[in-house]
């Protein structure tokens, strides 16, 4: 069960249509930002987070913080288009496993992120 969590409707279209076309994994919900992704892990309790970085009300960072505090085995995954060696060490530091470039992955990249996250 993978929760994806990115304020464009877009983006959580896409990512969704690649988990579900290209996997045996489902999508268990969508939120468009972290306040909401916090509500949705603790009612969904998904398998797997995938976080965008910058959205309005709450970023994927802080986002990421509590979902560690409130689901410390949950692994997360940020898809970003904002990539550097900080963000990696701030990712890193509230909990997310692996950051993914938007423009750099392609939809097998995401899925063996995924994948290897879930094993």
């Amino acid at each position: 069960q993978i929760l994806i969590v990115d304020d464009s409707r877009m983006i959580r279209r896409l990512v969704r249509s690649t988990v579900e076309t290209n996997t045996d994994l489902q999508v268990c919900g969508e939120a468009e930002n972290g306040e909401v992704a916090i509500v949705m892990v603790t009612k969904l309790k998904p398998d797997l987070v995938i976080l965008d970085l910058i959205m309005p009300v709450m970023d994927g960072l802080e986002a990421a913080r509590r979902i560690s505090a409130i689901a410390p085995n949950t692994p997360m995954l940020m898809f970003t288009m904002q990539t550097s060696g900080q963000l990696l060490q701030d990712a890193r530091a509230a909990g997310i496993r692996e950051v993914l470039s938007k423009s750099d992955a392609g939809s097998n990249h995401l899925i063996s992120s995924m994948r290897s996250l879930l094993n």
